[in-house]
C-alpha cells in the first residue's frame, strides 16, 4: 500500500481533506495531510488566495518541503504525493523533485513545469471542463511538458463540475464526477503497489 502525501487547497485543511484522507485509509494507504496554513480556513476562494498570496508561494513550498522531509527514507518505496487544486501544484513540485517520488495524484490543480523536468512517474489529474483555473489551452500546455518531461499521464475530466468538486461543503461539488474520481484514483493506487 501507498504512503501518500495530501496537500489541501487554498481553503485550508477542511473536512473535505480529512474525508479523503480516511477514503485513502480505508483502502490500506498511510496519508499524512500537513497544514501549510497553520491551522487557517476559509470560507470563499477570495479569502484563500489573499492568505495565499500573504505567505507567499515560496514560503508554502518551503513549508511543504519541511512536512515531507521526515517521510522521506532511504528504504522502501517513495511517496505518493497528491493533492487539491493549490495543493496539486505543490504536490507536483515536490513530485518532479524527488527521483523516489512513486506517483502524482492532481486532484482540480497543476503547476508549472521547468524546461529541464524529468521524471517517470505515473500521474493523474481530474480536473473540471471547463475550469477557470485549468483553462484547456494550460491543460494542453501542461500535458505535452508532462510528457516531454517523461510521465506517464492520465487525464480525466468531468463536464459540467466546478472547480473543487470533490468539496462537499463547496457549491462546486458535484457528487457524480467525485465518485467517479475517487473510484479511478483508488485505482491508479492500486496500479501503484503493482510496480
Amino acid at each position: 500500500m501507498a504512503q501518500i502525501v495530501l496537500f489541501h487547497s487554498t481553503y485550508g485543511l477542511r473536512p473535505a481533506v480529512h474525508a479523503a484522507a480516511e477514503r485513502l485509509r480505508a483502502a490500506g494507504h498511510t496519508v499524512h495531510t500537513p497544514d501549510l496554513f497553520d491551522g487557517r480556513t476559509f470560507d470563499d476562494v477570495e479569502s484563500g488566495l489573499a492568505y495565499r498570496d500573504e505567505i507567499t508561494r515560496e514560503e508554502l513550498l518551503h513549508r511543504a518541503v519541511k512536512a515531507v522531509a521526515p517521510l522521506l527514507g532511504t528504504d522502501g518505496p517513495g511517496l505518493v504525493y497528491a493533492g487539491f487544486s493549490l495543493g496539486g501544484a505543490i504536490a507536483q513540485n515536490l513530485a518532479l523533485a524527488d527521483d523516489r517520488a512513486l506517483g502524482l495524484l492532481l486532484l482540480h490543480g497543476t503547476s508549472d513545469i521547468a524546461d529541464d523536468a524529468a521524471t517517470s512517474i505515473p500521474v493523474q489529474l481530474h480536473v473540471a471542463e471547463p475550469d477557470v483555473y485549468e483553462t484547456e489551452d494550460w491543460l494542453n500546455a501542461w500535458y505535452l511538458r508532462m510528457l516531454r518531461a517523461g510521465a506517464d499521464v492520465e487525464i480525466h475530466r468531468y463536464r459540467g463540475a466546478g472547480h473543487l468538486f470533490t468539496d462537499p461543503e463547496l457549491h462546486d461539488y458535484d457528487a457524480q464526477a467525485a465518485d467517479r474520481t475517487w473510484a479511478a484514483a483508488l485505482d491508479f493506487l492500486a496500479e501503484l503497489d503493482e510496480r
